[in-house]
């Protein structure tokens, strides 16, 4: 198997091979189950599916605390969990086209904007997004008469891959080419590093799908997505 093949497999398992390569610094747990802090994003894997692994992660959960997964097979939880969500996502990978953009500026966020982020991810509920996403990469956005739009940015980033994440527009400015552009914009960012793009999108978002494709993207893999929360 060459370097390239076992570096697109990290893909496979993202959220572990995130917490245990690039991102090992916004990690929490060890070698059986990893979380990234929840202020920063509810994901969590396990080195494998076993009984010590599912142990692990419960033992990172407090209260009414999520752990959110991505990964190649079903996930089997034990009683200790319960199961909020069971889904599938499309994994897709490529640079997104160029995407002109006329009568409005792509500028970059920062950390005096996460209120007005948290506003525009809660009303258009592209994901998980919380107070120390921003974190996590570069995050670009779009702004009209002040309000914030429109953004898109970076999230997990297992060895030399960086997901485009949390790309959504305000309704009231949709069919203005706004989440084409802030994609293109971030994916060049992205390559300018050396990094391949890619994102994930729920398999019955038909729509976005169409729209990632147009752009020039092409499904990997499916993955599992499952919300777990631990019982009692």
């Amino acid at each position: 198997m060459s370097t390239s093949d076992l570096s697109i497999r990290q893909l496979d398992r993202p959220i572990w091979s995130a917490l245990t390569t690039s991102q090992q610094m916004f990690a929490e747990g060890g070698a059986l189950a990893r979380r990234y802090h929840p202020a920063v994003t509810p994901f969590a894997d396990m080195a494998e599916m076993s009984p010590e692994g599912f142990a692990a992660l419960a033992a990172l959960l407090t209260g009414p605390e999520i752990a959110v997964l991505f990964t190649p097979d079903p996930v089997s939880a034990p009683d200790t969990f319960k199961v909020l969500l069971a889904e599938t996502g499309e994994q897709m990978i490529g640079m997104p086209a160029e995407s002109s953009l006329r009568g409005a500026e792509i500028v970059r966020l920062g950390a005096d904007d996460v209120p007005a982020m948290l506003a525009l991810t809660e009303l258009t509920k592209p994901g998980p997004f919380s107070t120390r996403t921003h974190e996590l990469g570069t995050f670009l956005g779009i702004r009209v008469g002040g309000e914030l739009v429109a953004m898109a940015g970076e999230r997990m980033k297992p060895g030399n891959f960086t997901e485009m994440t949390a790309v959504c527009v305000h309704p009231d400015h949709r069919g203005r080419g706004y989440a084409q552009a802030l994609l293109a914009a971030v994916s060049r960012q992205i390559a300018a590093r050396g990094e391949i793009p890619f994102l994930h999108v729920f398999t019955s978002n038909t729509s976005a799908i169409a729209l990632y494709r147009r752009q020039g993207m092409e499904i990997r893999r499916r993955l599992h997505v499952t919300v777990l929360q631990k019982q009692g």
